[in-house]
């Protein structure tokens, strides 16, 4: 790796922002300051005064420029890893879908082997999404095989994964004696509630025995009723819930994404984009778990008009929370980067901007428009400039 010097650049960090520059040597960040450097950099970037932030954690992604997880090839994973760094995201979990036993453990084990190359997103494990979820709440989870959460299930495709199953969607109404929740809660993996039928008071039992977040909150779970808040009243409710948000204005209206982030706040909430192979592609046809999947301006739809991913991109989803919600600079960083990082257990390295973390930073201009990915200190990529 290249060693880069940002001068010039608006710096969000945790607790505050400072105007300065950061040091990038071997892929990590080795010197953060205001007035000038201490070390010698073969490369120097003007950063024009534009805002400095982590780098994009998606934690639920399906697929992206053509490729998706349950291809199960490296081909397909190294195609998203390469298109990530387009919309700023530098980490990401390969999402499933609920399917046969055989092509989920064959996507685990294609993960289990993944190796990312310079400029690419880090793909830093599996977020499991069904077969353990409510075939009342199936969503885009195909019916034939949705079955009961099985902690016996889950070791062995934790092995097949090579330990790298980070997040676990699952309806804890299904799971009888919550035993793959406390599983999953016992060994630090991130036990999210979706596509669940559960009463509010389901999802607060289900919470005392290790349910820590809530899957695109909104989608595929119960909505506030004045006799029943739901899954959705535990997410505003509960402190121990963090939520996942898909901000595109189609999957939560533009208004429920203001009530959300109004009430639940920038503190517990992760935003992700829940994407399929066709982002970053023409309107068209696409595969999904073996569904054929409509994209229209935008939107993704099943023959039946059932809303299916999302089309998202994270550099967009964080110009809609500004747009729709007012959401800080500073509080966009949280809900992109520092929160997941945290959910995720990789905090430690990812996630903020500090000396000895990886050197993902993604550049926003005063629009919040994306001009800049560097993903561990190497140039992933850089806005076009308009001709004059």
């Amino acid at each position: 790796m290249g060693d880069i010097l940002l001068r010039n650049v608006r710096i969000c960090l945790p607790e505050k922002i400072v105007t300065g520059y950061i040091g990038m040597m071997n892929g990590e960040i080795v010197e953060i300051g205001e007035d000038e450097p201490s070390k010698r950099y073969s490369q120097e970037v003007d950063g024009k005064h534009q805002y400095a932030l982590p780098g994009f954690i998606d934690g639920h992604i399906h697929g992206a420029a053509g490729a998706d997880t349950m291809d199960a090839t490296q081909e397909s994973l190294h195609k998203m890893a390469a298109w990530l760094p387009n919309e700023g995201t530098t980490t990401f979990l390969a999402t499933t879908i609920t399917q046969d036993k055989k092509a989920i453990e064959t996507a685990l084990e294609q993960v289990s082997l993944f190796t990312h190359q310079a400029g690419e997103a880090e793909l830093i494990g599996v977020h499991l999404e069904g077969p353990f979820v409510n075939p009342a709440k199936a969503g885009a989870q195909p019916l034939a095989h949705i079955c009961k959460p099985d902690a016996e299930i889950f070791r062995e495709w934790q092995q097949l994964s090579g330990n790298k199953i980070k997040v676990v969607t699952l309806a804890p109404e299904c799971d009888d004696d919550y035993e793959l929740t406390q599983l999953l809660a016992s060994e630090q993996i991130t036990a999210s509630a979706g596509h669940t039928d559960a009463s509010f008071e389901q999802i607060k039992d289900a919470v005392e025995k290790g349910i820590s977040q809530l899957t695109h909150l909104c989608n595929q779970m119960n909505g506030i009723h004045h006799r029943d808040v739901g899954a959705v009243g535990a997410g505003f409710l509960l402190p121990a819930l963090k939520s996942e948000l898909i901000a595109d204005g189609i999957h939560v209206a533009p208004e429920m994404l203001r009530l959300v982030y109004q009430n639940i706040g920038p503190d517990r909430l992760i935003l992700i984009t829940d994407s399929l192979r066709g982002k970053g592609l023409d309107d068209g046809t696409y595969d999904l778990g073996g569904q054929a999947v409509t994209v229209k301006d935008g939107k993704a739809l099943l023959p039946d008009g059932t809303l299916a991913g999302s089309m998202l991109q994270m550099k967009d989803a964080v110009r809609n929370m500004a747009a729709f919600a007012n959401a800080s600079v500073a509080d966009i960083a949280k809900m992109t980067a520092e929160n997941p990082a945290k959910q995720y257990g990789i905090y430690d390295r990812k996630g903020s901007l500090a000396i000895g973390k990886d050197a993902d930073i993604v550049l926003l201009d005063d629009q919040l428009t994306l001009q800049a990915t560097y993903c561990r200190g190497k140039l992933a990529y850089r806005k076009e400039e308009e001709p004059c």
